[in-house]
């Protein structure tokens, strides 16, 4: 019942735009075009993006806010005078409209070759199934279509656009018929500038990757079609221009290839015109959920005279996890989505005191401190900065999703009370399995996401670059502490042993690694090693630590993570765990010791041991000498 009584209002505003002449449709189609970018903020915003898109680097923001406006006006304009004509007699109707450069179709059509037509949005669009009998009427006329939803409106508008000849093909109903008529030497044209979803390529659209339908280039290439491209410009009120352009396609077009023609002739129809083009469809849609698009089927194509490093950018912001350690571990994870599509700009959101880590990854464009713990600077920092498109969330808290609030794709796990913040939550395994490492889970992430990961492979932090010769290097690292508690701090007596014994009969001089915090454990292990110490405990910043850890042999340490830090820069690594589990944070990569002696009660993953230190105290230190010794020998 509704979708009739939609009909009937449909039909009656029909009827009344048929008591106007066409100048007075257009005149009222452009007031109510005025209104409605007065009144609807959120398409004005569409259409602002879009245009900037498209213009940003060669227009002012004044200019295209004032070509917004032109839209609106120009779109209501085109949208009453064309149900106008819609009602007048054929001939009448083809009396507004001129035609430009019709020999581009007769010079194919009547050598015999069937012509795949380029459609888009442009200007009166509606016009063109009755205007292209009058042009090309001694051959078939066709084209594909979409039925709407209210089958009442579908089938009045399909009487209107048949009624000149043209004949429709329902989309859904497959293409043989399409085929058929191409190979009877027919033409046919096909609207191809929406967002194609996950069916499309995704190809560059005003220097912009967009899904778009392969459709035209599927149906030349299997018939042997001639592509060409019309659209329909405003000239003046109640005055139109259907104007061809000449053949597209060259022998040896791949579909792909076609595919990036019919953009790139589309988007210069547009500049002709750009107050004509449809700029209230979200034609560079971001995917769901695959915005990375490793995975898709028809995947990414690049014209030769665009590479990548000149596409306009896809914006990724990832929020960085706080933990140092946990930062790194996220690393392939970063890795992974940057190379998830050749158009990311890929930057990096972190505390400041972890920021310098992110700037040894050569896959990350930007990094963005957080200046202090306060969620509004934090909602600053991202507010400066261009728009980005998504938002990768690697912590689960509360707070991170806020900081995001108005970046419009949120990604990450449920997390803490924030799932009603994403709008994409990442999936959690379905059945429990063996412990996962916390870089398994960081990459589960990116493959949410659409990277092309494989979770059962073998994790490497360093890449060839940041994994040097180090055996000519002489200085040792030794980091005693952990932030997280001392339950994960192995006994510092047993690390100034340990220290003493691999130094003996060598000029090895030990480096002290750590926090403030770790003070007194420092001092402790430095006066048992004297010269053959250098006690930079509380001393370094990230970027200094980074700087010594380079020249180091081999890190000793605790589960930390400065240890992981270790092993993304490539030096080999003895760590010892007592409370936590290595299944879940040991270090990533070749070339690492863990030593571990498992008790009952491990991993606790306890701050404090509540009884007796035993996971820690059952380390002996020759089981750490020998891990050392197998590493520098």
């Amino acid at each position: 019942m509704l979708e009739y009584l939609v009909y009937l209002i449909y039909r009656t505003g029909f009827a009344l735009i048929a008591l106007f002449t066409v100048r007075a449709a257009f005149a009222l189609g452009n007031t109510l075009g005025f209104c409605a970018w007065l009144v609807l903020g959120k398409y004005r915003r569409l259409a602002f993006r879009n245009i900037d898109i498209a213009f940003g680097h060669e227009k002012a923001p004044r200019e295209m806010r004032q070509l917004v406006r032109w839209h609106f006006q120009r779109l209501g304009a085109n949208l009453l005078s064309g149900l106008k004509i819609a009602s007048m007699p054929l001939d009448k109707a083809r009396a507004h409209v001129q035609f430009e450069n019709a020999d581009a179709a007769h010079r194919e059509l009547r050598a015999g070759r069937p012509v795949v037509f380029i459609l888009s949005h442009i200007g009166n669009w509606e016009l063109q199934a009755q205007m292209f009998p009058a042009v090309i009427g001694y051959v078939r006329n066709s084209t594909v279509y979409q039925p709407l939803k209210n089958r009442y409106v579908d089938n009045h508008l399909r009487a209107l656009r048949g009624r000149a000849g043209v004949e429709l093909f329902d989309r859904n109903e497959g293409f043989q018929k399409a085929i058929e008529l191409l190979r009877g030497g027919g033409a046919i044209g096909i609207l191809s500038d929406q967002h194609a979803g996950d069916q499309g390529s995704w190809v560059p659209f005003f220097g912009k990757l967009a899904s778009t339908t392969s459709l035209p280039a599927l149906l030349a290439k299997r018939t042997g079609a001639a592509m060409l491209g019309t659209a329909i410009y405003t000239e003046e009120s109640g005055r139109w221009r259907m104007s061809f352009a000449d053949r597209i396609d060259t022998p040896g077009d791949s579909v792909e290839a076609l595919t990036a023609k019919a953009n790139e002739l589309i988007a210069n129809q547009i500049r002709r015109a750009p107050e004509d083009g449809f700029w209230l469809h979200n034609r560079w849609k971001t995917p769901r959920p695959n915005f990375l698009l490793a995975r898709y089927k028809r995947g990414v194509f690049l014209p030769k005279d665009l590479p990548a490093q000149n596409l306009k950018p896809f914006r990724i912001l990832v929020r960085s996890s706080n933990w140092l350690g946990d930062a790194v571990m996220s690393v392939p994870a970063v890795r992974a989505m940057k190379n998830g599509r050749p158009d990311a700009h890929l930057t990096i959101l972190a505390p400041e005191k972890i920021a310098p880590m992110w700037k040894l990854i050569s896959e990350v464009d930007q990094v963005l401190s957080l200046p202090n713990k306060s969620l509004f600077a934090a909602m600053r920092v991202i507010g400066r900065q261009p728009r980005f498109d998504v938002a990768v969330l690697l912590p689960n808290s509360l707070r991170s999703a806020l900081e995001a609030l108005f970046v419009p794709r949120k990604v990450g796990f449920r997390g803490h009370a924030r799932a009603w913040l994403l709008n994409q939550i990442v999936r959690e395994p379905r059945r429990p399995g063996p412990p996962e490492h916390h870089a398994i889970r960081f990459l589960r992430i990116a493959e949410d996401c659409g990277a092309d990961v494989d979770l059962g492979a073998k994790i490497n932090l360093a890449t060839s670059s940041q994994t040097p010769d180090v055996k000519h290097r002489t200085s040792l690292g030794l980091c005693p502490g952990a932030e997280y508690g001392p339950a994960k701090r192995w006994l510092p007596e047993c690390f100034a042993e340990v220290a003493t014994s691999v130094s003996s009969g060598s000029d090895a001089k030990w480096i002290l690694f750590g926090t403030k915090h770790d003070a007194t454990v420092g001092e402790t292990i430095a006066a048992k090693l004297g010269e053959k110490c250098v006690n930079r405990i509380g001393q370094t910043a990230l970027n200094e630590l980074i700087s010594e850890l380079r020249n180091c042999r081999a890190l000793l340490t605790n589960d930390t993570g400065t240890m992981h830090l270790a092993a993304l820069l490539g030096v080999p690594v003895v760590a010892i765990f007592g409370s936590t589990e290595p299944a879940l944070t040991g270090p990533l990569g070749d070339g690492h010791i863990v030593v571990r002696r498992h008790v009952e009660c491990s991993p606790c993953f306890l701050r404090e041991c509540p009884i007796d230190f035993r996971c820690m105290k059952e380390v002996t230190t020759q089981d750490v000498v020998n891990a050392m010794m197998s590493i520098l020998l």
